[in-house]
C-alpha cells in the first residue's frame, strides 16, 4: 500500500506551490544508532488542494538525498512548480535549484523564526516575534517590504518571495501550519518506536501515515 501510494503518478497537476521538509529518525545501522531523514514534499494542484507527493529516508542533512529523492516526483510528473519552500539549508537549496530550474525559493517562515529567535535574549524573544508577525499582516507588496525592511534586511529575499503571487494566497503561502501539523502527526507515531530497525521499516511507517 505504502509503495502503490508513493509511487503513484502524480497527474493533479499543475503544482505551482510546493513544501519541502524532513523529520530526523533514529534506525539501527552496522551495529550503531544513527540519524536519518524521512523527507516529505506536499503541493498545491490544479483543483487547489493540498496533496502528499512524495516521502524517502536518507542521509541526513544529505545534498546528495535531497537531489535523488526531489528527482523521483518529477519523474512521476510533478511539473508546473512556481515556488518552492523549504529550509535554508544549502545542500536543499542547491538540489532544489537543479530539479525546478526556474522556480521561485521562499525560506520556511517557521524555520526562520525559530533562527531568528535564537540571535536574541530570552526576554526579548516575545516582542521580536510580534514585530515579525507583522510583516504578514500588510496587504500589499509595497507595504510587506517596507515593513520588513526595517527588521529583516538580511533576509528580506528569502522570506518575502510570496510577494510575487496573488495576494488571495499570501496566507497559504506564508504560513507552515499545515505542514507542521502533518509533521506533528508523523511524530506523534514515529516517537512510540524511538530507534527503528532498519530505514525500510522507517518508510513502511512514515509512509503509511501519509497514506
Amino acid at each position: 500500500m505504502v509503495e502503490a501510494f508513493l509511487g503513484r503518478p502524480l497527474d493533479g497537476g499543475p503544482y505551482p506551490y510546493v513544501w519541502l521538509d524532513a523529520l530526523t529518525q533514529k534506525v539501527r545501522e552496522g551495529g550503531r544508532i544513527v540519524n536519518v531523514s524521512a523527507v516529505v514534499v506536499t503541493g498545491v494542484n490544479a483543483h487547489g488542494q493540498r496533496e502528499i507527493l512524495g516521502m524517502d529516508v536518507g542521509a541526513s542533512g544529505d545534498g546528495a538525498c535531497w537531489l535523488a529523492f526531489l528527482r523521483s516526483p518529477n519523474a512521476r510528473g510533478l511539473s508546473g512548480v512556481e515556488l518552492v519552500i523549504s529550509d535554508a539549508h544549502q545542500g536543499l537549496k542547491n538540489a532544489i535549484a537543479t530539479v525546478f530550474a526556474g522556480a521561485s525559493w521562499q525560506r520556511c517562515r517557521t524555520h526562520f523564526m525559530t533562527n531568528l529567535l535564537t540571535r536574541v535574549p530570552k526576554r526579548s524573544q516575545p516582542g521580536v516575534a510580534t514585530m515579525v508577525r507583522t510583516i504578514y499582516k500588510q496587504l500589499s507588496p509595497e507595504a510587506v517590504h517596507a515593513q520588513a525592511a526595517e527588521m529583516l534586511a538580511d533576509a528580506l529575499a528569502d522570506i518575502l518571495a510570496f510577494t510575487a503571487f496573488p495576494v488571495s494566497h499570501w496566507q497559504k503561502l506564508w504560513s507552515n501550519n499545515p505542514l507542521e501539523r502533518l509533521n506533528k502527526e508523523i511524530r506523534r507515531r514515529t516517537d512510540v518506536v524511538g530507534i527503528f530497525p532498519n530505514r525500510a521499516a522507517t518508510r513502511c511507517l512514515v509512509g503509511a501515515v501519509l497514506a
